[in-house]
């Protein structure tokens, strides 16, 4: 049988409209900065995709500046906001590596704004805090991600932003689980910054996408020249945009069917349930298409293994830890720290279907049933 892939929140397989962009811009060639025809064409074909990326997440196109990454893009609002004047961030417990790390590399003090049991933000704490707040510190900056990477819990960003905003603060949002999975309204939620990235949507690897608005004072972190209206310099991937720009335009067709992957997770859940597995994050509002699940004495690594030999591919936590299953800070942000060895991620997406889903059950409890037989035999 083939392999069964449900490791979209680590990269989803490149859309075919992606790979057929990349490849006509990588044959067209020519710089987006060069006033010959060449590079005119660069120019439209990088500005056309723009143009799909901010239709993604309801931003203006003039708002968009290219990265190589979701990183990047991240990096690029803390680090705006340090250099401006912030002496102190506030940065949400489950947040990814790609904030916690660039946070508490800025030289800033790093606070941490806690979660309740189901993973979500606590905003009476983040009021009382901004309420608390030190002007010599600077402006409040507050990051808080649109939807986990691991559990798939969708934080109340909006409501967020009504306190952030009160207090006269900067509100990063990093919505690169989020893009193309729900619809993002990057202006609606009220972020300041925003963060995204091609290759959760099935776009190519190696470029993301910052958004800003206009309280967001952005300080290029790449000196050169005046690419990316000043705030990014280098020469920019134009293949890899214009196959993001493909996999935006799909990516926002398709949210019907993501939506559709909620009753093909629920069914899972349910039957993961019967088999004694908690599932993380269940009580709050999800993305479509995860799920978290975990088993008490069975490793988050060994499942993983496990699941890999029967042809099912998931994953332990975030995909960015280079290979390491390490207990997940997520989860023990939750008040879980018993689980957070013995959690696991399931991600689905554009080409999933139900039978990846009841096939992932079933290599799943298999594997449950032969560790748990395992544990009950006498020792030698």
């Amino acid at each position: 049988m083939s392999a069964v892939y449900l490791d979209y929140n680590a990269t989803a397989p490149v859309r075919p409209q992606a790979q057929a962009a990349v490849a006509e811009a990588l044959a067209a060639g020519g710089n987006p900065s060069s006033v010959h025809a060449a590079g005119r064409a660069a120019r439209a074909r990088m500005e056309a995709a723009r143009a799909k990326v901010a239709a993604l997440i309801a931003a203006p196109a003039s708002t968009v500046i290219f990265t190589s990454g979701g990183t990047e893009a991240n990096a690029l609002a803390v680090e705006s906001a340090v250099a401006s004047g912030n002496r102190r961030l506030i940065v949400s417990a489950v947040e990814h590596d790609a904030v916690l790390e660039s946070a508490r590399a800025s030289g800033a003090e790093v606070e941490v704004l806690p979660v309740d049991a189901e993973g979500v933000a606590d905003l009476t704490w983040l009021a009382d805090r901004l309420g608390r707040w030190n002007g010599d510190d600077g402006r409040p900056f507050v990051a808080l991600m649109l939807a986990n990477n691991e559990t798939g819990v969708i934080q109340p960003v909006a409501e967020a932003a009504q306190i952030v905003r009160a207090a006269g603060g900067w509100l990063h949002v990093d919505a690169v689980q989020a893009a193309g999975k729900i619809a993002v309204d990057s202006r609606a939620l009220g972020a300041d910054t925003l963060a995204i990235s091609a290759h959760k949507i099935g776009g190519p690897q190696g470029v993301g996408a910052l958004t800003f608005g206009p309280r967001a004072t952005l300080v290029r972190r790449l000196h050169g020249g005046g690419q990316e209206r000043s705030r990014r310099a280098g020469t920019e991937n134009v293949p890899g945009i214009a196959g993001f720009g493909a996999a935006a335009e799909a990516a926002l067709e398709d949210l019907p069917v993501a939506s559709a992957q909620a009753a093909w997770r629920d069914a899972a859940e349910a039957a993961l349930l019967d088999a004694g597995a908690t599932v993380l994050g269940r009580g709050a509002p999800r993305l479509p298409n995860t799920l978290c699940l975990a088993m008490p004495d069975f490793p988050a690594e060994l499942q993983v293994m496990n699941l890999d030999l029967a042809g099912v591919m998931a994953s332990a936590g975030s995909a960015c830890s280079s290979g390491k299953v390490k207990p997940s800070h997520v989860v023990a942000a939750m008040g879980r720290e018993d689980l957070a060895g013995c959690a696991i991620r399931i991600s689905g997406g554009w080409a999933t279907s139900a039978e990846d889903w009841n096939r992932f059950v079933e290599a799943w409890i298999r594997a449950h049933d032969r560790h748990a037989a395992r544990r009950r035999a006498p020792a030698a």
